[in-house]
Formats: C-alpha cells, sequence, structure tokens
C-alpha cells in the first residue's frame, strides 16, 4: 500500500493515521499528535455542536452524502475519533457525559431526541433507549472506554439480552406472519450494528465472552433472505434497519452500492476477528484490493456509488480527507479508501505485505 502517497495527498487525519496505525511509528515525530486537529472538517463539526455537547441534529441523525448539517450528536462524535481527536479533548468532555448517561439505565425520554415517540408511547420508548443505549455504548467503546467499569457493566447486560435469544428455539425462527408479510417475533432480539462495533472495540471483554462471540459468528454469516426487517414492539409494528439478520455483505455488487458501509463492515468484521474465518468476506477485500494501481492507490471503478444516506454506525469513517480546492474530489476519496483497505488488512493479519514506502 503506497504509504508515502497517502502521506502526500490524504488529508489531516490520514496523514496522521497512516504514521500511527500503518506504519506504526513510535514515538510519533515532533508536532505530529497535533495533526488531527489541522483537518477543517473536525472544525466544521465542532462548530455545529451546542455548548452541551451536543449537536443539534438529535442523537443518530445522519444527513445526506457530501453534508454534514443536521448531523446527530452519536456519529459527529464517532467521526471526530476517526478523524484522529482524542476522546479527552476538551471540547468532547461534554458529549462523553451524555453518553455515559445515555448508557444508564435512565428512561427519561428527553434523551431520546428524534427517537422520542409521540405521547411517549412506553413500549416505544423502552425500544428507543434500548437503541440509544447501544449506540453510547459503541461511541464510548470508540472512544477508548472499554475498560471502564460503566461501559463494561452495559456491555454486558447488552449482550444477555441477545445471548439469551441466540440460545433459544426463537433463533431458529424468529418470524411471524402478521398479515401479508412477515415480521419479527417482538420477543427476538438479534444483534444490532451498533453492538458489534462496540465488541469490535472491546477485544479483552469479547475473550472473557468466547461462547456468546462464537453464537454471535454463526448468526451474522448465516444466508437469511434479504428483506426489510420489520419487527413487533408492543401494539406497534416497526422497521428496525438497524438489526443484523444474517451476512449483510455478500456480494460485490453489494460492496459497490454502499462503499462507507462496506469499509465500516469489513473493518468491524476485522477488529471481531471474524474476516479470516469467513471467506466470503475475504474474498470482497481482496476484490477491492485488487482495484488499486501498480502503485497501490484505490481508484473508485465505475460501479461504486456513494448512497446519498449511510447509516449512523457506519457514517463516521468516510470521509476523512477535505477536498482540496480545484481539486478533483474523487482524489481525496481514494486517499480515504486506499487507507481504509491498508488498515483492515492490517487488523486482518496480512497489512504488512501490502505496505510500501512508494
Amino acid at each position: 500500500m503506497a504509504a508515502g502517497w497517502l502521506l502526500q495527498h490524504g488529508g489531516a487525519a490520514v496523514q496522521y493515521r497512516t504514521v500511527r496505525e500503518l506504519l506504526q511509528i513510535d514515538p510519533l515525530p515532533a508536532g505530529w499528535e497535533r495533526l488531527p486537529y489541522a483537518s477543517p472538517l473536525g472544525w466544521t463539526l465542532l462548530g455545529m455542536a451546542d455548548g452541551d455537547g451536543l449537536w443539534p441534529g438529535g442523537v443518530l441523525t445522519t444527513p445526506s452524502h457530501g453534508q454534514v448539517e443536521g448531523i446527530g450528536t452519536i456519529p459527529a462524535y464517532r467521526r471526530l475519533l476517526e478523524l484522529g481527536w482524542g476522546a479527552d479533548a476538551p471540547p468532547l468532555v461534554n458529549t462523553r457525559r451524555f453518553l455515559f448517561r445515555a448508557l444508564a439505565q435512565d428512561d427519561d425520554p428527553t434523551l431520546l431526541a428524534e427517537l422520542r415517540p409521540a405521547g411517549d408511547d412506553e413500549e416505544l420508548v423502552v425500544a428507543g433507549r434500548l437503541r440509544l443505549r447501544e449506540a453510547a455504548a459503541a461511541a464510548l467503546a470508540h472512544g477508548g472506554h472499554a475498560q471502564d467499569p460503566r461501559l463494561r457493566g452495559a456491555a454486558r447486560r447488552l449482550i444477555d439480552r441477545v445471548h439469551a435469544f441466540l440460545r433459544s428455539p426463537l433463533a431458529e425462527r424468529p418470524w411471524v406472519r402478521r398479515g401479508n408479510q412477515h415480521v419479527l417475533d417482538a420477543e427476538a432480539a438479534p444483534p444490532s450494528y451498533d453492538l458489534l462495533v462496540m465488541l469490535a472495540w472491546m477485544p479483552q471483554f469479547r475473550s472473557e465472552h468466547r461462547e456468546f462471540m462464537d453464537r454471535l459468528f454463526a448468526w451474522i454469516t448465516q444466508p437469511w433472505p434479504r428483506q426489510m426487517v420489520v419487527q413487533e414492539i408492543g401494539r406497534h409494528t416497526l422497521p428496525q434497519p438497524q438489526l443484523v439478520l444474517g451476512d449483510p455483505l455478500s456480494t460485490r455488487p453489494e460492496l459497490d452500492a454502499d462503499m462507507p458501509s462496506a469499509l465500516a463492515w469489513l473493518e468491524t468484521m476485522a477488529r471481531l476477528g471474524f474476516l479470516t474465518k469467513h471467506e466470503g468476506w475475504a474474498r470482497l477485500l481482496d476484490r477491492a484490493l485488487d482495484d488499486r494501481s501498480r502503485k497501490g492507490v484505490w481508484t473508485p471503478p465505475r460501479s461504486v456509488v456513494l448512497p446519498d444516506t449511510v447509516p449512523a454506525w457506519a457514517w463516521p469513517t468516510l470521509p476523512l480527507t477535505d477536498p482540496a480546492p480545484g481539486r478533483d474530489p474523487s482524489l481525496a476519496l481514494s486517499a480515504d479508501v486506499t487507507f481504509r483497505l491498508a488498515l483492515i488488512a492490517r487488523l486482518a493479519g496480512r497489512a504488512v505485505l501490502l505496505l510500501r514506502a512508494g
């Protein structure tokens, strides 16, 4: 992978993370610890936050492609982490307080922001709080708080709920028929993407729950039919796009149709140790790597499309490079994806074979 090219053409965050995570230079060169804060995108995001560390877009809202206006607190916080900002940076302290409050067993409906149901319907408030709790846990784990007893306690409660479902007969047939459609049973508790992200950043916690991790791998690799995930929640039947039912990335067209989510999935699987155990995902990574030039630089094939919206769990990963004025914006995308592919490969134990200085 062209490390030198990344240092020349990548944004401040890509340069910093290339040196720290790909080349693994330790200690960092003098002054490099300040490099992430040179990202205009980071300061643009920070300028949108309120004084209490929250973003006015809500908690999980993501804007259209190429925009940051209207972003929610958790994806904004995680994008700043992806840009290389430290979780202890003073501007993020208030956000961290909110995340720990969201993590707790606090059923105050005002915390739900855009997830708050009309009339504070009790069943929907409980479901919204679970979704918020998992997203907050993912953000805190991403921010380096894996050993905090508050996060570990919440993580244990979250996986206990999913583990009970995966061990039950309901996991074999979680669908029920309602009218002319099949919906998830109200008692079904599949893992969410946020739960997977949380676990990806908690290696010691994973090692303490190996049986659960084995069942989780079996669940996310099974070939469930592709369909919109809808679930019964009390008296309601609602879409649940945050739930993972089987393998969401099994073909090249699925990778090309949503590159940010595909890369976020492959990175999460690599951090979990799942990528090397799954031939299909490893093959898709190889195909993406094949799109690199002779110098190791990824260039977007015609089949690659950036979707209008990206789910909150994956939104933080791209973009990291601010397009330079007057330059082809595809160059920034090339830098971001080149870096991300190198990172995934290294996490999968084979990036050392892909790094080159030129």
